[in-house]
């Protein structure tokens, strides 16, 4: 099996990049991960590609013109899917029309029920009766593209934003290789 050269993109701790390395090197799994960028220099994450000698690359989304490093570098690095694992902005229109259908994101709830940022915060206060996690492919919109995949849970009584946080990244570390691979078993 080719594996699909893959990049993740990251803002924060990375624990969603940390799982997908560790599901690249099942000889099954149809990606590797060649890349990882993120928009946050002091990003934990980072930590993984280092260790896993994975080439990563700093982000700079305030200045002008960042968008053509990101193409430069995925040109450069012969990426051809890209995962968002808790990346915290927006992928630009070109980025979106050049990888249609080849970029993913990973988002913490069930959606198209709360989109968007503050979550778990929202679930809370909607009361609702359950939650989860969805991968879907990205486009124009926010967190609107086709579902791929789709767990949920039933939310106790006691659960806070803390212990919805920790109960979906436990669901998120199946949901998302489970879902990479039902897109490439189809394709």
């Amino acid at each position: 099996m080719v594996k699909k050269k893959t990049c993740v993109f990251i803002s924060g701790n990375g624990s969603n990049l940390k799982n997908l390395i560790s599901n690249s090197r099942n000889s099954n799994f149809p990606v590797k991960i060649s890349l990882v960028i993120s928009n946050n220099k002091s990003a934990y994450g980072i930590n993984y590609a280092k260790k896993n000698k994975i080439p990563y690359i700093f982000i700079n989304t305030k200045i002008q013109n960042y968008e053509n490093k990101i193409f430069l570098n995925l040109k450069k690095y012969g990426i051809s899917f890209i995962c968002l694992a808790g990346y915290m902005k927006i992928i630009s229109t070109k980025l979106i029309r050049d990888y249609r259908k080849k970029i993913i994101n990973i988002h913490p709830s069930l959606l198209p029920k709360f989109k968007g940022l503050n979550t778990f915060q929202r679930i809370l206060k909607n009361k609702e009766k359950k939650t989860g996690c969805t991968v879907h492919y990205v486009n124009e919109n926010l967190d609107s593209g086709t579902i791929i995949s789709q767990k949920s849970f039933d939310i106790l009584i006691n659960d806070n934003e803390n212990t919805l946080r920790k109960k979906t990244q436990r669901l998120e570390y199946s949901v998302f290789p489970q879902a990479i691979i039902k897109i490439f078993r189809y394709n």
